[in-house]
């Protein structure tokens, strides 16, 4: 893809000069090169650049800034970007479940507050009885639910 690069930059005469023809040849001008195709990218958009190269299979894509990632419509609706609702935090974006199956459908869910969960692991996971939970906690060895957490039905 030399060839298209040097044309798409403005740089044709690159294809046949003995300093760039060759990969070998081009290592020591990595610098100049890399300098020159910055210099080129700088005159354009991201979008600009995208779409002169993707057609030429000059392989480029964009870096996205996150306020174009929060608003990047095509995201949302892949689920890459996901809003989630937070006790404390409010609504904010993250990003969603990479991995993506038909049969296997995942929700992004916030992170539990800390303490959110203690009573429910105490009672369900570790078996321990309503009064037992209560000597756990008035011992100081688990940490109360933060501000903001829902309170775990008795």
């Amino acid at each position: 893809m030399w060839e298209k690069i040097c044309d798409v930059i403005g740089k044709p005469e690159w294809k046949t000069d003995p300093d760039y023809a060759t990969p070998p040849a081009r290592l020591p001008r990595l610098r100049k090169i890399f300098d020159t195709i910055e210099k080129w990218t700088m005159t354009k958009t991201k979008f600009e650049v995208m779409n002169m190269c993707n057609p030429l299979d000059i392989p480029v894509g964009p870096i996205l800034s996150m306020k174009e990632i929060a608003e990047e419509a095509s995201l949302r609706h892949s689920g890459t970007v996901v809003e989630v609702d937070h006790p404390t935090r409010g609504k904010y974006l993250t990003v969603g479940n990479p991995v993506k199956m038909s049969d296997s459908v995942t929700e992004v869910r916030r992170s539990p507050l800390l303490g959110e969960h203690t009573d429910e692991v105490l009672r369900n996971e570790l078996g321990y009885s309503e009064s037992e939970v209560a000597d756990i906690k008035a011992s100081g060895a688990v940490t109360a639910p933060q501000k903001g957490a829902r309170a775990e039905a008795a």
